[in-house]
């Protein structure tokens, strides 16, 4: 037990010291997460929005800067969170292979990731929850930081599927930022003037928007928003995990094979020369 302890804690103690020495994603958590939801509160007009909560049916009519403040937040969570699993692991999987090659046990490595992850989401989500708090009183805070919680969790899934499958870093980053975009900005009220097309229920972060937003014009709980979020995120990781389980799997069947050596002195005999006619 001692031994799986250990190995777990020195697992999971790789994936965090990779995260930290991610500056950019350290910039964009101190930088980037209050600059835009400071902006999107004093820029976007303060107008009330009437829109239709799809989970409860209900009427809302919150302040434009409000509601974007929360999509904003959502829309930070989830690219900060992506980009972060994503950077460690396509840069850890040279690492994660040599692992595996030497016979580190492979559910550790997920455990690890799965550690980190639900760290680094926790972390983003108090603070862009934070954030918000300092401009105006969200009606239940503790979920609306729930709500950013699970649709980090999802996009930080998200990375490490991208980040086991992309050969290139650019491609990687192309696709967690235009499915973030295309995912959070359809579903935002200001976009769709407050008309929601029946085929959001079925995008990644539909339920992460769906609680964050009675959570914050509400005080009606949505447990099932929540839950269909949390059956996003648990998707998404099963593909991750047989993603990096067929990578380090491919690492293992891919060792060279050496020839044994034979007793001193003695040497490979030598190829019979080929036969060749001689000369008219």
């Amino acid at each position: 037990m001692r031994r799986q302890l250990r190995l777990f804690v020195t697992a999971a103690r790789f994936d965090l010291i990779e995260h930290a020495r991610n500056r950019l994603a350290m910039v964009l958590v101190v930088l980037f997460i209050p600059s835009w939801i400071s902006l999107a509160f004093v820029v976007i007009p303060s107008k009330t929005v009437a829109f239709k909560l799809r989970s409860t049916g209900q009427l809302l009519e919150p302040a434009g800067n409000q509601i974007t403040q929360i999509n904003g937040a959502i829309n930070a969570v989830t690219l900060i969170t992506g980009f972060m699993m994503f950077a460690v692991t396509f840069n850890g999987g040279r690492f994660d292979r040599r692992l595996a090659m030497a016979g580190y046990p492979r559910i550790h490595l997920v455990l690890a990731k799965t550690t980190s992850l639900t760290l680094a989401s926790g972390v983003i989500a108090a603070y862009a929850t934070a954030m918000i708090c300092a401009d105006w009183s969200p009606r239940r805070p503790s979920l609306l930081a729930a709500g950013l919680f699970c649709g980090a969790m999802t996009y930080g899934a998200f990375g490490v599927v991208f980040g086991s499958l992309m050969r290139r870093e650019v491609e990687g980053m192309f696709a967690l930022v235009m499915t973030s975009i295309i995912d959070v900005g359809l579903q935002s009220p200001l976009a769709s003037g407050g008309n929601t097309n029946a085929a959001i229920q079925f995008l990644p972060t539909y339920g992460t928007t769906q609680a964050s937003a009675a959570a914050g014009f509400t005080h009606t709980p949505l447990p099932g928003a929540l839950a269909v979020q949390i059956l996003w995120f648990a998707g998404t990781a099963l593909l991750g995990l047989l993603t990096f389980h067929r990578r380090t799997k491919d690492a293992l069947t891919a060792r060279p094979s050496f020839r044994l050596p034979g007793p001193p002195g003695h040497r490979q005999p030598a190829r019979p020369a080929r036969a060749t006619s001689a000369p008219r």
